[in-house]
């Protein structure tokens, strides 16, 4: 997957190797961080429990728990550390956490950098047009879960998923979700024989349950935007604060991330500064909540998503402001 590049002529070689270089460090300490993030609220929802503080502290502790796909993602591309082995082994350990196995997230993912926004062939594609009732559905986290906890029992028995995948893939698929499935059928008899519900309280309950606050992040990647396979035109940008971006591991320059996946999440910034000032424009960015707004005002006027012409940008800022605020980045 890392081998992938979208677009030439924005950076040059050797700067964009520079940027590409892995390191061991950088990915230890975000994954350590992360990880130390949710023993910490893990904690502090025991504490809290039976008082008011335990909904905040809910809330905040799955957020954790879900943004930790951000890590996947990034070990799916092989960049969070330097020796690759490391990638594997901790993108299997937290696609085990995120009920989301390694090998299908990877067949999946790499089809979707590969076809961004190409309704025949973007993996993340497969889905009707949505009207503002089921975008709303899918934002809550409902459909996400009703998708992805199925799909884990059609993956166990070998049924397809209409991601298309080689024979060789399936097999893989197959024997790494069923070694999932196994792993949960322990953790549930142990539930079981020592009568507790850590597991849920602690692990599926925050997962499940606060999955709309990741759901920010899923949906403002490309919704709305043109088609076309052009990735800075395609693909949004989320300005935000710095601890949002240490959580989603930089993943919000989605714009950068996706017009070279080689580099790494700690060079993204980095990144996306340079192709702003190689080309004079910003990429199209929005804020979380001013995203969702417009999507709400969009659809709720419109029929459905199948109304705007696939070329059409339709949530987009005014490219007149990404001129401005490229021309302030390069001040």
């Amino acid at each position: 997957m890392e081998d992938y590049v979208s677009r030439k002529g924005l950076i040059e070689p050797k700067r964009l190797r520079s940027l590409s270089r892995r390191s061991d460090l950088r990915g230890a300490l975000q994954l350590a961080s992360h990880f130390g993030a949710i023993i910490l609220t893990g904690f502090l929802l025991n504490a809290a429990w039976g008082t008011w503080w335990v909904v905040p502290v809910f809330i905040l502790h799955g957020t954790l728990i879900n943004f930790l796909y951000a890590a996947q993602h990034e070990l799916s591309h092989w960049t969070v550390f330097k020796t690759r082995k490391l990638n594997e082994i901790f993108g299997r350990l937290v696609g085990f956490t995120q009920l989301y196995p390694r090998n299908f997230d990877q067949i999946q993912h790499f089809a979707h950098h590969r076809h961004t926004q190409d309704w025949e062939h973007d993996t993340e594609l497969i889905r009707e047009h949505w009207t503002l009732g089921s975008y709303l559905t899918y934002l809550s986290g409902v459909s996400y879960w009703m998708s992805r906890i199925p799909r884990l029992f059609m993956l166990t028995f070998g049924r397809d998923t209409k991601i298309p995948m080689s024979a060789d893939d399936k097999r893989r698929v197959v024997r790494e979700t069923r070694w999932h499935m196994a792993f949960y059928a322990v953790i549930a008899a142990l539930s079981v024989w020592f009568q507790t519900w850590a597991a849920v309280t602690f692990w599926l309950a925050p997962l499940l349950l606060t999955k709309c606050v990741h759901q920010l992040q899923n949906s403002i990647e490309h919704l709305g935007l043109t088609h076309e396979d052009n990735t800075w035109e395609n693909t949004r940008t989320v300005r935000t604060n710095p601890l949002m971006r240490w959580m989603g591991w930089n993943m919000q320059y989605h714009t950068a991330h996706h017009t070279f996946p080689s580099v790494p999440f700690h060079r993204l910034p980095d990144l996306h500064e340079q192709i702003i000032e190689n080309t004079g424009v910003e990429p199209n960015t929005m804020t979380y909540l001013g995203f969702q707004r417009e999507v709400i005002r969009q659809l709720g006027w419109r029929r459905s998503e199948a109304d705007f012409a696939d070329n059409e940008n339709w949530i987009v800022e005014d490219r007149e402001r990404r001129r401005v605020a490229a021309g302030d980045a390069r001040a």
